[in-house]
């Protein structure tokens, strides 16, 4: 949820802090700063990141529909659920950056596990990549 390395869980992967600076949210380090884990793994790689905010796009869509339901309740008889259709509905566009971010994070800590010993293990080298075409998404 911090957005932090996988492999060490101590450096920060994108180069800003703040998700909502909209033209920097998605600028990555090329590797972790603390462990020097390469994070663009492969070309195309984080197109499998849409999975997991997908995912988590659902879980707060959920979880804003049992809060409604419990706050302000939900009837067939008036507006109510498109009032909450609404409301989630700006929820998860301000929410989208971190969301972004998130789901980048948890899409590399499926490929890239924790290692206790990160000082004296050196991060595997990479055998998919393609200078030339990175960024070419």
């Amino acid at each position: 949820m911090l957005c932090k390395c996988p492999r060490c869980r101590k450096g920060k992967m994108f180069s800003e802090s703040n998700p909502y600076k909209l033209k920097s949210t998605m600028k990555m380090h090329r590797e972790c700063p603390v462990c020097k884990q390469p994070f663009d793994i492969e070309v195309g790689f984080y197109y499998g990141s849409s999975y997991i905010s997908y995912a988590l796009s659902i879980a707060i869509s959920v979880a804003s529909l049992v809060a409604w339901w419990i706050v302000v309740g939900l009837s067939m008889n008036d507006s109510r659920f498109f009032y909450w259709m609404g409301f989630n509905a700006v929820l998860l566009i301000v929410l989208q950056p971190w969301i972004m971010r998130v789901a980048r994070t948890g899409w590399l800590a499926f490929f890239v596990r924790y290692d206790r010993n990160w000082r004296a293990n050196p991060p595997k080298p990479l055998e998919r990549t393609n200078a030339d075409q990175q960024n070419n998404w």
